[in-house]
């Protein structure tokens, strides 16, 4: 369906920068930045069918952007292709994969550029006692990851990694024991039960940071802070190295955000490790 190159997912999502957008129109923006490739040659039916909207809500979208319609707003699409084309990238599949998730870490540290808005985070998840976590499905292993590191220097880091009545049971139970803020782990497929948590989160009155894959992800309906982290998607299934290292950035700001707190149980947990010898080095 590509006859000519590619726009790229960072086009495509300059044009949606500064357009409020409604949430089945964020829908179709994350729906063309997911098909970057083909984006500007599917036609209104194709992109409503991909997203599950309307082929009406299409229409309203591309005149949201500015556009008298679709068609014009493909027009623009295939001029983004056109000039945001450079050749295929050299290597062999594999490698195209590993170069595709260097491109993902080199637009987190620009969008890292504003260290403020991070450090906000940092106080943001520091001060809630205790912090939920919240990942499930392909999602689970960085909210473990995360969680892992994080007890070191956080009270009481609790991590919401199983579906069903049990988690809004454990969502209830941080709320009451004095949850303020809730740290999301949002990824593809964007697992319906995590969305419904983050709607749950937020009507208990926690602050809802996401970390998922793109600035129109359906996190965006429901967190109060999203940070992007783009997800690799040139292998069977998608590389999360940008959501790792973005974990480990929001862990190092709840670090900074007490500084004296971290220390004193960083060196707590290094004299319990050296007495039960837990570490050969």
């Amino acid at each position: 369906m590509n006859e000519g190159g590619a726009a790229s997912p960072d086009r495509l999502l300059d044009l949606f920068h500064g357009v409020r957008l409604t949430p089945t129109q964020r829908r179709i923006a994350h729906c063309l930045v997911r098909h970057a490739g083909a984006a500007a040659y599917l036609s209104a039916a194709e992109v409503a069918e991909l997203a599950g909207v309307s082929q009406p809500s299409v229409t309203r979208f591309a005149m949201a952007l500015g556009h008298d319609g679709y068609p014009a707003l493909r027009r623009r699409l295939r001029e983004l292709t056109v000039t945001g084309s450079a050749g295929p990238a050299a290597g062999n599949a594999l490698q195209r994969a590993v170069h595709a998730e260097r491109d993902n870490l080199d637009r987190l540290a620009a969008q890292l550029a504003d260290a403020g808005r991070v450090a906000e985070v940092g106080k943001l998840l520091a001060a809630s006692r205790p912090l939920p976590v919240l990942g499930l499905r392909a999602a689970a292993p960085l909210a473990a990851y995360f969680a892992y590191f994080a007890a070191k220097v956080h009270p009481d880091v609790r991590v919401l990694d199983d579906g069903g009545s049990m988690l809004s049971d454990r969502l209830d139970q941080a709320v009451a024991a004095g949850a303020t803020a809730m740290l999301a782990f949002v990824l593809p497929r964007y697992p319906r039960e995590t969305l419904e948590a983050l709607r749950e989160a937020r009507d208990a009155g926690l602050r809802v940071v996401a970390i998922t894959d793109s600035p129109v992800s359906p996190a965006t309906e429901h967190a109060e802070v999203v940070l992007p982290a783009a997800v690799g998607a040139d292998l069977v299934f998608d590389l999360h190295t940008a959501p790792m290292t973005l974990a480990m950035v929001v862990l190092q700001a709840i670090c900074d955000a007490a500084p004296a707190e971290t220390q004193n149980r960083l060196e707590a947990f290094e004299s319990s490790a050296a007495r039960r010898q837990l570490f050969l080095g």
